[in-house]
């Protein structure tokens, strides 16, 4: 498939069972591009995430990350990626230290490489003085900070980040906030984010795509999808294309629960004034 994108989707479909989880998606993502995939649960976003990095097969369609095949060329997507699952697994028995040097060495990298890169990542992360503890005493936060130095260790051409602030103080999510986007700008590098924050997305994103049941409903620059539905943000924007309620909406069953409540008192009161009657 061409090089001209540095992801590149044409009908990619995954079914699970009579399930499907992605449906005829299209992509055609710039190099040196931020892409951000939003929709609610089980729209189909991690599915993507994961066929892209040729992590599981496709049922259908074609695909291209960096110009290598998903499929005939998996290996050589898997070298040129970085890979930030939404739920990433930890060797809790390994040091940060231990665990950064496994991941560097599956990328083969050689020895001195890995060292230089780890000490760079743990200072940028605020993660020294603690690389040398078990991961089973981290934080929620510190493991993803580490997960997302696992993703950089190889210095990927490609990112794919899925809820990349996830379990972060609001400091380091700032932190990664920025780090994404001089990626971008000063090394060159693509991203490609899943996530449920629509101001993360509107403000780091190059081009929006929201997917829902699988299949891709909107794209474009946030100004454009804001523009399209007449939106006034990208929330209201998010909402109208995904027929998501509103909050009034969501708590109209207070008002039911509130007649329901009313109805069952005068229902009771006509009963117990029966019942005195047959008495």
């Amino acid at each position: 498939m061409s090089k001209a994108y540095a992801i590149k989707a044409q009908n990619l479909s995954k079914n699970f069972g009579n399930i499907h989880a992605v449906n005829r998606l299209n992509l055609q993502i710039p190099y040196g591009k931020t892409y951000g995939l939003l929709g609610p649960n089980g729209a189909g976003k991690t599915t993507t995430v994961r066929m892209l990095n040729a992590i599981i097969s496709k049922t259908s369609g074609n695909a291209s990350v960096g110009g290598y095949d998903i499929v005939a060329e998996s290996q050589k997507v898997k070298m040129i990626c970085g890979f930030l699952p939404e739920s990433p697994g930890l060797y809790s028995k390994l040091t940060a230290r231990e665990f950064l040097e496994f991941i560097g060495e599956l990328y083969y990298l050689p020895k001195n490489v890995i060292s230089t890169r780890i000490d760079e990542l743990l200072e940028i992360f605020d993660l020294e003085g603690r690389e040398n503890d078990l991961l089973e005493g981290y934080s929620r936060g510190m493991k993803q900070k580490v997960c997302l130095c696992a993703a950089l260790i190889q210095d990927p051409d490609i990112l794919f980040l899925d809820e990349p602030t996830s379990n972060l103080d609001p400091a380091a999510a700032r932190m990664v906030k920025d780090l994404i986007s001089e990626l971008v700008k000063k090394a060159d590098k693509t991203v490609f984010i899943c996530t449920h924050l629509l101001d993360t997305a509107e403000e780091l994103c190059d081009i929006i795509g929201i997917i829902i049941n699988g299949e891709l409903k909107a794209e474009g620059t946030p100004r454009e999808i804001i523009d399209s539905v007449g939106a006034k943000d990208l929330e209201d924007a998010y909402l109208k294309i995904t027929g998501a309620s509103h909050i009034d909406d969501l708590l109209a069953w207070r008002n039911g629960n509130s007649n329901n409540y009313e109805y069952n008192n005068k229902e009771q009161t006509k009963r117990k004034k029966k019942t005195k009657k047959s008495r």
